[in-house]
């Protein structure tokens, strides 16, 4: 769990913010309010949310900007590269600023001390919408997505395929073993997890009996798999890097031959942008496996359900709470 610090405000900064009943909890929210999507209005009023992006973006700005709408609240656009967060002004008072005229956060960034810093002094629920080190918005619409068409999530064994030293690696051992899955990671020396955070996870799986394994072979890794997952070979920032990272990852690229080894009826997912022909092929993103269009549609869904979440879990009177990064969380 990262750490929670405004007194009695819940921010999600990371995927085991979530104990196992409250990820079931809001999964089961996002469901219904996919059912309904019109239906809830809590940040009706509108309640403005600050949506902060100094990376690029497409899903996560049209999924936060049409589900907050969605809510009844009003989206605001914030660039962060044009408001300078961290260099024209502090962190700390950019939190400052921003909680006394929003009633919730959502932050795109880099490093995740970033949006931790934040969090600490904004006096209002802050949203990792991805940073370095964690994509937790996306996994809770991958669970989502594989609860949708699985029936269930406890149980199930998901191999992710590729460069697993990356957010969506970290993710995908948290949100999983949170989840009771058995997550098996197929991916090169050099290219697994954190290994902080796969302890995290570990104790996490001792409680949901969910398992945790790395393997070099992209096909033992696939074998019986319920749910495959890659993910770019080149994220943002590594561009320097793509035709070394290209030769390494090219024995787990999710092509028709490796899903084979997969079970019969397996998914794939894969968080997009996708690059056919390199992390997987057309054959399979265009396939009858795929549900990789239900994966990104349900970023709104998902995304719906933790704000939801999060606005009715607040103090009473906010006010009271803010900054001013005064009290630990009492949870921790």
């Amino acid at each position: 769990m990262t750490e929670q610090t405004t007194a009695g405000i819940r921010h999600f900064l990371a995927d085991d913010d979530l104990s196992p009943a409250e990820q079931a909890e809001v999964l089961e929210l996002a469901a219904a309010l996919k059912a309904a999507p019109y239906d809830s209005k809590p940040l009706a009023g509108p309640v403005s949310v600050a949506t902060i992006f100094d990376k690029p973006t497409l899903r996560t700005q049209s999924s936060f900007a049409a589900g907050i709408a969605e809510l009844g609240g009003f989206p605001l656009q914030v660039d962060g590269n044009l408001a300078g967060i961290g260099v024209r002004e502090s962190i700390p008072d950019v939190a400052r600023i921003l909680g006394r005229q929003v009633g919730m956060i959502v932050w795109r960034t880099y490093g995740q001390q970033r949006i931790v810093e934040l969090a600490r002094y904004a006096g209002v629920p802050v949203v990792n919408a991805l940073t370095d080190d964690y994509h937790p918005c996306q996994l809770l619409a991958d669970l989502l997505t594989v609860a949708e068409h699985k029936g269930r999530l406890a149980g199930l064994t998901v191999a992710f395929l590729g460069d697993a030293a990356c957010n969506m690696g970290n993710s995908w051992a948290l949100a999983g073993a949170t989840a009771g899955m058995h997550v098996r990671f197929g991916a090169p020396e050099g290219y697994r997890p954190d290994p902080a955070v796969l302890t995290r996870a570990a104790a996490i799986a001792g409680r949901t009996g969910a398992t945790i394994g790395i393997d070099h072979d992209p096909i033992k890794t696939a074998a019986g798999a319920d749910v495959v997952v890659t993910d770019t070979w080149v994220s943002m920032g590594k561009e320097d890097e793509a035709a070394a990272r290209e030769a390494v990852f090219r024995p787990y690229a999710v092509t028709s031959e490796l899903i084979s080894h997969a079970s019969p009826d397996a998914i794939v997912l894969h968080c997009l942008p996708a690059y056919r022909g390199k992390e997987i092929s057309a054959e399979v993103l265009d396939g009858p496996q795929s549900v990789i269009w239900d994966e990104a549609e349900n970023r709104r869904h998902a995304q719906k359900a933790i704000m939801t979440w999060l606005w009715r879990r607040r103090p009473a009177d906010p006010e009271h709470t803010a900054d001013h990064g005064a009290a630990e969380d009492p949870r921790r």
